[in-house]
This record gives C-alpha cells, structure tokens and sequence, in this order.
C-alpha cells in the first residue's frame, strides 16, 4: 500500500520514521523548511526502542498529484483546514483517511470535504516533541495507534489497512468501535490539558499543591460527565486509569498543549476543551473548571 503521512512532526514523523524504517511504501508531506532539512539531515528518532535516521521520500503541497491508499494525518487541530487543501490531490475513490488528531471536530470537516466513507476514526498513543535540532523525541515508551470505521465493525479495507501498518516496531490496534476509543482518550487528553495548562505545572506540582488533587479530579469528572451524556460512559477500569494519571505524587507528566503553550506557540484549545464544553452544553451540563481552563487558554492565545 502506498502511505502519505501528512506532517513529520512529533506524531508523524515517529510514526512515519518507524514505517519508512520497516521498509513500507511511505511518502511525507511536509512544508517546504521540513523538506529542507530531511533533505539535508534526515528523520533523526531518539527512542527507547533505539534510535535511527532514516531518509524518508517526501513532497511538498504543490508537488503533490498522484493518490494514495492510506493517509495518516497527523497535523494538529488548528492546521487541519489547510492541510485538507495541500493533500486533496492524494485522495481518490477507496483511499483511507486516517485522523490522529485529538477531539471529535475533525471527523466532520473530513467528512463533509472528502466523504463520510473515505474517512476512518484514530486514535494515537505517544508522548514525543521536536526538539530544537528537529529530532523526534519519545518521552516514554507508549507507542500505539489503534484505529477503525466510524460506523463500527471491521471491513475488509480496514483489516487491509491494520495489515499495512503491522510489523513496523509499534503496536497497531484494529477496533469496531473506534468512537468509543476517541471519547476515552478525549477525556484523558483534555483533563491533563486543562489541569496542567490552568494551573500551569505537572500533575505532581499540582498533585503537591494545597487542593491541587481535589481541582484535578474535579476536572476529570467533568469530562467524563460529558463524555457520559455523550452516549459514551467511562469504564470503571478507564476512569481509575484516568484518576492515577491526573493525580500521581511527583509525577513530571504534562500534555502536549502545556509544552506547546511553554514554547510560545498555538494551542488546540478550540478543539479539545472548547468543542468539549460546548458538546456537554447541548445535554444542559456547565462545566465550571474546564470553562476556567479554556478561557484562561484563550486569553493566551489572544496575545500570540
């Protein structure tokens, strides 16, 4: 199968680097700077499952003409507009777009721009950031996409996509019911955003801090309280996983959009909180803290 991987950024680009390195048909698109610099240096991945450089193809937007069999997208939220336009050429009849953005937004854009059935539910599991020097840093050692039809089941094309993406060093999932999948890490992800991003530490600072606990699985219960009215209840053993992540003594873990928001830069604050709070408002639920969250994210990201 012919892969796009549409970004080679902290997601992408591991996941992409890891494919490329495993011998897959892979392909990048990338903008012109990424392109200069896997042109000169390129993909560096410092892992704890072994570092590499690996030499990927790749184009850029106007480059781009022929389609694809499976595109991984793994912009972030606030750029899925354009990147919709730059990999339109790449899409034809049968091709499988494949989301790891955060939220649920996404899946209507891509749906209504390129058709409900051309668009697959996913859902990527790593902690890894760029760094200066443009490496792709794994922080940890969770390394999974899991992925399937919005509509549920498992089709054909489908197990044809899992059997594509096995094999290349990380774990690949294959779920019927990939919505529930998303609201389960759309909990996760926009109560350790909200947590860190409010109150501006790791969960161990605010773990450590006076009523710093209480504010944290306050938070938490309203994302599940949504996710819930949503028509998509926690599992007991997911909600205890969830508590032991927002409220783990000395922890050092903090999500992505508090170290985007440290280094200066957009955060997805529309896209994981806003979208969040305004999807519990259609079923009549207020969401004190995680309404403090967005607009203090807000504020922020008004002076960028």
């Amino acid at each position: 199968m012919k892969i796009l991987v549409v970004g080679a950024g902290a997601v992408g680009g591991y996941f992409g680097g890891r494919l490329a390195q495993a011998g897959r048909d892979v392909t990048f698109l990338v903008r012109p700077q990424r392109a200069a610099r896997l042109r000169e240096h390129g993909l560096h991945l410092v892992s704890p499952y072994g570092d590499a450089v690996v030499h990927p193809k790749f184009v850029t937007a106007p480059d781009l003409s022929s389609p694809y069999d499976v595109i991984l997208l793994s912009v972030k939220a606030y750029g899925l507009e354009k990147s919709m336009e730059d990999f339109a050429p790449a899409v034809a009849p049968g091709t499988v777009i494949v989301p790891m953005l955060n939220g649920m937004r996404h899946l209507d854009l891509l749906s209504a721009r390129f058709g409900a059935e051309q668009v697959a539910g996913g859902v990527c599991r790593i902690s890894s950031e760029v760094d200066r020097e443009g490496r792709i840093l794994q922080l940890t050692e969770v390394q999974i996409i899991t992925y399937g039809n919005m509509q549920g089941g498992i089709s054909d094309r489908m197990q044809q996509v899992h059997e594509a993406l096995q094999g290349a060093g990380f774990e690949c999932r294959l779920s019927d019911n990939i919505l529930a999948n998303m609201w389960e890490k759309w909990v996760m992800i926009a109560s350790l955003g909200a947590i860190t991003c409010l109150f501006r530490g790791s969960i161990g600072e605010v773990d450590a801090a006076p009523g710093g606990r209480e504010l944290a699985l306050g938070i938490l219960a309203e994302t599940n309280a949504i996710s819930t009215a949503n028509g998509y209840p926690q599992s007991e053993k997911g909600l205890a996983w969830a508590r032991s992540m927002v409220s783990t003594v000395g922890s050092k873990l903090t999500a992505s959009m508090y170290r985007d928001l440290l280094g200066g830069g957009p955060v997805e604050a529309d896209q994981i909180i806003g979208d969040l709070i305004q999807r519990g408002r259609t079923h009549g639920l207020e969401s004190p803290l995680l309404s403090a969250a967005y607009v203090n994210l807000c504020v922020y990201q008004a002076r960028l």
